[in-house]
């Protein structure tokens, strides 16, 4: 019954996630589009394709380890997961409310260096999961890389 527990608490982690995210990103919209764009920027439409494929999968993987492994190993997993989006949703908010291109750039390549152990944890633990999280992962490291360079540029 534990592993209800933790799959309910991943849904959560999820949905907590993908609302602010789309609330932060979305504020500052004119702002952002001011901003000069990095070479390697993928179109608009990728982003909006992108993630919502991004949030089921961790949905998804979450709760399959939540509910394939042992209570320890789930909580184990959320602990870092949860950690990982802390770090993430830092970066929309830094960057996106706060114009903080810095921080937000160290907030998120903290969110993909967390989200890549998540991956390894997860390949431990359930091998399908963990290969689902792997373009999650590559994502936040291409978006880390635009952080990075957004920074630069202006």
């Amino acid at each position: 019954m534990a592993g209800v527990g933790v799959a309910a608490a991943v849904l959560l982690v999820v949905v907590v996630y993908a609302t602010l995210a789309a609330r932060w990103t979305s504020a500052e919209s004119h702002w952002y589009l001011s901003l000069p764009r990095p070479r390697w920027q993928p179109p608009d439409l990728v982003f909006g394709v992108i993630w919502p494929l991004n949030f089921g999968a961790l949905a998804v993987v979450g709760v399959a380890v939540a509910l394939e492994c042992p209570p320890r190993d789930g909580l184990r997993w959320l602990a870092l997961f949860a950690a990982s989006v802390v770090l993430a949703l830092g970066w929309a908010h830094a960057f996106y409310l706060r114009h903080a291109l810095g921080r937000a750039a160290v907030l998120l390549g903290g969110a993909t260096v967390l989200t890549w152990a998540l991956v390894v944890l997860t390949l431990r633990l359930v091998p399908w999961a963990g290969w689902v999280l792997v373009p999650y992962a590559g994502w936040l490291t291409i978006a880390t890389s635009l952080a990075v360079e957004y920074r630069r540029l202006v």
